[in-house]
């Protein structure tokens, strides 16, 4: 019964957490006339804040030794903090001048791109089905290239940016809270003094709109950590199989926010990279899963193996023979 009930809480926590990211696009623009690089730096100032009162309140500074005692650790970690930089800031861009249909193209071919980085840097192999996968995606990549004039620049590196930073937080290995506190303070003197410097420059829009709008900046710290928060919750509760379907709800929100509430254009070029997209990940998300169902039962096989080999064991075993009987003399004491 703990079981199910902790699956049902974390297929909630990733529900939450992909609902989140995937509905973000509704409240950068609230942060306007802020432009997205002071909307940038507020949101690795205020994470910074957020998840340092989350650790002390959890009283989880243990992994802060080790980490600074690791110069490896410590230079992974600082370019992770600056590829989601990349990332965080293209992205808040996006949204803020109307590409917000790109710019969830990004997230749908993020997980392509990081099989690509896989192969390339990691040199793992492929399966036929991956390859095609991945052979569509380029597909959808020119179709699209060809529909818009020019690369979706775009989506492109929002995938590769992202996909990067996955693999060197793979390397890095520390908690996921614990990875944002140490990447917000790398970003952290940077944008602080960004935001002084827009200060002398009288062109802060931080305390300059009225309360609603400052603590909306400031809340860009709980949007960013509470989604990362859910989604740690979810990765020790559900099968990484469950994760990986998760994951594209957040694009396609972010996609039907696009064509519905930002009323962005989608021409018949748009649509046919698009499907092209969905299909790569149709034959990602099915090859994935029956990859892990013969997974199962391989597993299940070869328990079933052992347990059939102890039982042939325990039966081929010889019977000890049963102890003589005393002498007479000795059962009657003489």
């Amino acid at each position: 019964m703990k079981t199910d009930d902790e699956g049902r809480a974390g297929l909630l926590y990733g529900i939450g957490a992909y609902g989140m990211w995937g509905l973000v696009p509704l409240f950068w623009p609230l942060l306007k006339p802020a432009g997205a690089i002071e909307i940038l730096a507020h949101r690795m100032v205020w994470s910074l804040v957020f998840v340092g009162i989350a650790l002390l309140a959890l009283r989880r500074w243990g992994w802060i030794r080790e980490l600074v005692s690791s110069p490896r650790k410590l230079g992974m970690i600082t370019v992770a903090a600056s590829v989601i930089t990349v990332n965080w800031g293209l992205y808040i861009w996006s949204v803020n001048t109307g590409h917000v249909v790109e710019a969830s193209l990004g997230y749908f071919i993020n997980p392509l791109v990081t099989i690509a980085l896989g192969v390339l840097v990691l040199k793992e192999r492929l399966r036929p089905a991956q390859w095609a996968a991945v052979g569509v995606g380029l597909a959808a990549v020119l179709v699209l290239a060809i529909g818009y004039g020019r690369p979706p620049w775009i989506s492109l590196t929002l995938a590769f940016s992202f996909a990067v930073y996955g693999l060197v937080k793979k390397k890095v290995n520390i908690g996921g809270l614990e990875s944002l506190a140490a990447e917000t303070a790398v970003q952290f003197l940077p944008a602080l003094g960004y935001l002084v410097w827009l200060g002398t420059q009288d062109t802060l829009a931080f305390g300059s709109h009225g309360a609603g709008h400052t603590a909306l900046l400031a809340a860009t710290g709980i949007v960013t950590a509470v989604p990362l928060i859910c989604f740690g919750a979810a990765a020790i509760r559900v099968p990484l199989s469950t994760l990986g379907l998760l994951q594209y709800l957040a694009p396609t929100f972010q996609f039907l926010l696009g064509i519905v509430y930002f009323h962005e254009a989608m021409p018949a070029e748009r649509w046919a990279g698009f499907s092209l997209v969905w299909l790569a990940l149709t034959i990602l998300t099915w090859d994935a899963l029956r990859t892990a169902r013969r997974s199962r039962a391989e597993v299940e096989a070869a328990k079933a193996t052992v347990a059939a080999e102890t039982v042939a064991a325990d039966a081929a075993a010889p019977t000890p023979n049963p102890a003589p009987d005393p002498a007479p003399s000795a059962r009657t004491g003489g």
